[in-house]
C-alpha cells in the first residue's frame, strides 16, 4: 500500500488542496452571519474530509475492476435513477435527491456521471482492438447512443436538463477517442449544429409558440432560464434577476476585486441566489476579481492537463477512456456553470466542480480522480483481454449479458 500511495500525482493533489482553499473561503464568506446557512463552510469541510478518503481508497483499487463490473454498475445506476423518479425529494423544481441516515443528500444523476464513464468505457474495450478500422455505426455507435439514452431520459423526467445534457457530452468524449469514423462525426456535428441553430432560431422567432409548449408539458421553468439568455428583451424581471445580478457582481470585481467579503453585490441576500452553490463563481469574481478567477481556471487547467498525461502513459486502452470520459464531465461542468453567469449558456443548475457547495457532488468529483491516480498506479501493467466484439463471450457472467445486449442492437 505504502508502494502506491508513492505512486500518487502529488501536482494533482496540491490542485486538490488549493481547490478545497478556495471553496471553503468562498462558501464562508457567502455564508457567515446568515442563520440558515452559516455552518455550510463546516459541512463542506467534512464533505471535503470524506471526499479525499474516497479519493485515497479509489486510488489503491485496481481500476480493471471497474471495467470488470461496468454492466453491474450501470444497473444499480439506473435502478437508483428509477427510484429517485419515485420516492425522491424535490429541489429547486427537480426531483432528483434521496435522503440519507444522518440528514444527508445524495443525488444518482450526479453519481451516474462516474457509472456511465465506467460502463461506456468498457464497451469500448470490448469492441475490435484494431484501431484503424474505426466503430461501425450501427453495430458500435448506435447501440452505446441507446444505452446512453436510457439515464438521459430519466434524468430529463426529473427536471434535470444540466446532467442529462452531461450524459450526452461524456458520450461524445468518448466515441471521439474509441474511434469514431471521421465521416460520422462530421455527420453528427452537422445535425447537432443544425439542430441546436434551428432550436435557438425558433426559440427567437416563435417565442410565445415555445412558452406555450413548455407549459403544456410542465416545463415552465425552461422559459425562465432560455428567455435571459437569448431573448433578455422578453425576460420577465424574476427570470433575470439571478444572471442580471452575476453580470453586474462580475464586471463590478475589476482587476483585483473588491476584497474578502466585500461584494457589495454577492453580500446582498437575494440578490444572487444560491451565492454558496451554483452561483458561487459570481463570488469569486467579484471579491477576487479577474485575477482571481484566473487563478481558479489555471488550477483546473493544471488538472486536466496532468490527467491527460497520466492517460497518455498508460500502457492499456481502458485507461485512457476513463480519463477521457471524466476530464469531458469536468469541461462540460465548468464550461456551463461559468457561461451561465457571462452570458454564454443558460441556467442549467450545474454546480462548479470542486468549488460549490454539495456532498454528492464533491465526492463524486473526488472518486472521479481517485480513478484516474487508480490508471495512474495500475496502469502500467498489461491489459487484461477481455471478449472482442466477434468472439465468444463466457458463458456466465458480466460477458454473457453483454453480449446478450449487443446481439439484440445488431439484430437487423
Amino acid at each position: 500500500m505504502l508502494r502506491k500511495l508513492k505512486q500518487l500525482d502529488f501536482a494533482v493533489m496540491l490542485v486538490l488542496l488549493c481547490l478545497m482553499a478556495f471553496s471553503l473561503t468562498s462558501i464562508y464568506s457567502v455564508t457567515a452571519g446568515r442563520p440558515k446557512t452559516d455552518h455550510y463552510s463546516v459541512r463542506m469541510a467534512v464533505y471535503y474530509v470524506i471526499g479525499f478518503a474516497g479519493f485515497l481508497a479509489t486510488s489503491l483499487v485496481n481500476y480493471k475492476l471497474l471495467i470488470k463490473y461496468a454492466l453491474y454498475v450501470y444497473i444499480f445506476g439506473l435502478m437508483l435513477l428509477l427510484f429517485v423518479l419515485f420516492a425522491g425529494n424535490e429541489y429547486y423544481g427537480a426531483r432528483g435527491w434521496l435522503t440519507l441516515p444522518g440528514g444527508l443528500s445524495l443525488q444518482p444523476a450526479e453519481l451516474f456521471k462516474l457509472f456511465l464513464v465506467i460502463f461506456l468505457s468498457s464497451l469500448l474495450l470490448r469492441k475490435n482492438r484494431d484501431r484503424s478500422r474505426g466503430l461501425y455505426f450501427w453495430r458500435d455507435v448506435v447501440p452505446m447512443g441507446l444505452l446512453t439514452l436510457v439515464p438521459l431520459m430519466l434524468v430529463m423526467a426529473q427536471n434535470d436538463l444540466g446532467n442529462a445534457l452531461c450524459y450526452l457530452l461524456i458520450l461524445v468524449g468518448l466515441l471521439w477517442i474509441g474511434g469514431i469514423r471521421y465521416v460520422h462525426a462530421l455527420i453528427g456535428f452537422a445535425v447537432a449544429f443544425a439542430a441546436i441553430f434551428g432550436g435557438i432560431q425558433a426559440y427567437i422567432h416563435y417565442h410565445d409558440e415555445a412558452a406555450k409548449l413548455f407549459k403544456s408539458i410542465g416545463r415552465e421553468h425552461w422559459i425562465a432560464r432560455f428567455d435571459p439568455w437569448l431573448v433578455p428583451d422578453k425576460a420577465s424581471r424574476d427570470d433575470s434577476w439571478q444572471t442580471y445580478n452575476a453580470k453586474l457582481a462580475i464586471g463590478s470585481g475589476g482587476l483585483d476585486g473588491k476584497g474578502y467579503m466585500q461584494g457589495t453585490t454577492i453580500q446582498s441576500d437575494g440578490r444572487v441566489p444560491l451565492a454558496f452553490a451554483d452561483s458561487i463563481f459570481v463570488q469569486i469574481a467579484e471579491e477576487y476579481g479577474f485575477i482571481g478567477s484566473s487563478a481558479l481556471l489555471l488550477l483546473y487547467f493544471i488538472l486536466i492537463h496532468r490527467m491527460i498525461l497520466i492517460a497518455a502513459d498508460c500502457r492499456d486502452r481502458a485507461g485512457p477512456y476513463l480519463i477521457t470520459g471524466i476530464i469531458t464531465m469536468f469541461i462540460y461542468q465548468i464550461f456551463v456553470n461559468i457561461g451561465a453567469f457571462i452570458g454564454l449558456m443558460p441556467l442549467t443548475g450545474i454546480t462548479l466542480p470542486f468549488i460549490s457547495y454539495g456532498g454528492t457532488s464533491l465526492v463524486i468529483n473526488m472518486v472521479s480522480i481517485g480513478v484516474v491516480m487508480s490508471v495512474r498506479i495500475h496502469g502500467q501493467e498489461e491489459e487484461e483481454l477481455l471478449p472482442l466484439q466477434n468472439e465468444p463471450a463466457p458463458a456466465t457472467g458480466t460477458g454473457k449479458i453483454l453480449r446478450l445486449i449487443r446481439d439484440g442492437f445488431n439484430r437487423n
